[in-house]
């Protein structure tokens, strides 16, 4: 079955990748159906230096906080703190600790080195600042945002000052409590001070709008692009705040639905700004619905590449990763009716094909077991192939 498209494996390179696509998308998503291994890094890596050197791109985002990503950013085009720093510092979910991470932060440090902003590489992450046990304060993100038209703009126009502010914050503490997913009455998102936090934060995402003009001329639309990043942040942690504190039943999904709004939100904001490799889970990127259960209870919601896809169009592409084995997360080899398991049947190691093709391909292929949770390892749903441009294939992970 797998016959007609054994031709059609071919290395994972960028002039692989682009024959697969309509024309140089915006944003080129490659999605990855693991966190945490090294081999996918590396090969995502190498990717991004062809994609610089042959398609002039010149940002990778990838699914980690974006006010982190503001770290590394620094870093990269200034140099400004050490890599040690920038590691620990520059990103959430424990990614600092990736070898392939700290190779690719490094590398794009000392191309940067002595060329002019116009030609040097960017860093961004887009997840919001979340984990799974919760949300962070809006503090940063309000305070920066409230910093910078502080400085730029009248203050009788600003709808608090820098202390109010501060007090109806409140402790950080009281935002971060990680029983709050499972207990909403332990999420402070829907008191009264916390109304006022929304209110404020409204005030000052509207006075970044209505003065735009005046901000780009006054300080530099890096900077204005940057407090957009803040209210964006800021204004999105209140929502998801004020849903933690919600007691509905479809307050988990929605949660789930509002982190992949505020990633689809900032792959628009990247995408104004060029061509940008995007890396995050296949069930982020994906054209399609994503699903898990929590609790006991199945949740679905759109996810960031659906919501990017709908506006871009063209200029969205996406390539899911399928693997054979990971015997140290222990997923042997794949079944041979599913798809990784038709893909493990080819002789190369590695490889990308052309994910329509393929479907068209295969004969009813089959579910593969999900040998770990969502947050771990997730085979590919053969319902979602066919919204896929490519699928990137590695035979098996090993871990030195």
């Amino acid at each position: 079955m797998i016959l007609g498209v054994k031709n059609s494996a071919h290395p994972v390179e960028s002039a692989s990748v682009m024959r697969l696509l309509p024309t140089r998308p915006r944003l080129l998503a490659l999605g990855e159906p693991t966190h945490g291994e090294d081999v996918l890094l590396g090969l995502r890596n190498e990717l991004f230096r062809q994609l610089i050197e042959e398609e002039g791109y010149r940002t990778i985002t990838i699914e980690s906080d974006c006010m982190m990503g503001l770290v590394v950013d620094d870093y990269v085009t200034s140099g400004t703190g050490t890599l040690d720093e920038v590691m620990a510092r520059g990103f959430s979910h424990g990614f600092g600790a990736s070898a392939a991470n700290r190779e690719l932060v490094g590398w794009m440090r000392a191309y940067n080195d002595g060329r002019p902003a116009s030609e040097q590489l960017r860093f961004a992450g887009f997840d919001g600042p979340l984990e799974m046990t919760g949300a962070a304060s809006p503090r940063q993100a309000l305070t920066a945002l409230h910093g910078y038209l502080a400085t730029w703009v009248d203050a009788d126009l600003l709808p608090c000052t820098a202390e109010t502010l501060d007090r109806v914050l409140g402790a950080d503490d009281r935002w971060t409590d990680p029983a709050g997913l499972m207990d909403p009455s332990r999420s402070v998102g829907q008191s009264a001070e916390v109304r006022e936090v929304r209110v404020l934060a409204d005030d000052l995402v509207a006075l970044l709008d209505v003065q735009t003009p005046y901000l780009i001329a006054a300080s530099s639309r890096e900077d204005w692009d940057r407090a957009r990043l803040y209210g964006r942040t800021a204004t999105g942690l209140l929502r998801y705040h004020y849903w933690l504190a919600d007691t509905s039943p479809s307050r988990l999904a929605r949660l789930c639905a509002l982190r992949d709004s505020m990633m689809a939100a900032n792959l628009l904001a990247l995408a104004e700004r060029g061509p940008t490799l995007v890396h995050a889970h296949n069930a982020h990127l994906q054209r399609d619905k994503s699903s898990m259960r929590m609790g006991g209870l199945p949740l679905e919601w759109w996810s960031a590449g659906a919501i990017v896809s709908a506006h871009l169009g063209e200029e969205y592409a996406f390539l899911a990763t399928a693997l054979g084995t990971i015997r140290h997360q222990g997923v042997d080899t794949p079944p041979p009716d599913t798809i990784e398991g038709h893909l493990y049947a080819l002789p190369e190691d590695h490889y990308v094909v052309d994910a329509r093709q393929l479907a068209a391909a295969l004969v009813d292929p089959q579910p593969a077991p999900r040998r770990s949770s969502w947050f771990g390892y997730a085979p590919l749903d053969p319902a979602h192939l066919a919204n896929n441009e490519g699928i990137v294939y590695v035979k098996d992970v090993q871990r030195s």
